[in-house]
């Protein structure tokens, strides 16, 4: 999928432990590692708003788009 979650870097630039962060934003650390491991087919506004409240950041700091290879 072309849409990267970059929650790794948001969360080691702050220090913050995945457990924290899944308790803060109101998620459990199994699916923050869904998102984390690009398994996500959809994230809610309300949860990308608490993401970014818990992070003090911005959605496109925590969202990228990236170009698909193409199939050889």
């Amino acid at each position: 999928m072309p849409i990267v979650v970059r929650i790794d870097v948001e969360l080691a630039k702050r220090k913050l432990s995945v457990g924290d962060f899944a308790e803060r934003v109101g998620l459990t650390p199994a699916n923050v590692a869904v998102l984390k491991n690009g398994r996500a087919k959809a994230v809610r506004f309300s949860t990308l708003d608490a993401m970014c409240r818990v992070l003090e950041c911005q959605p496109g700091d925590l969202l990228e788009w990236v170009e698909e290879a193409e199939p050889a």
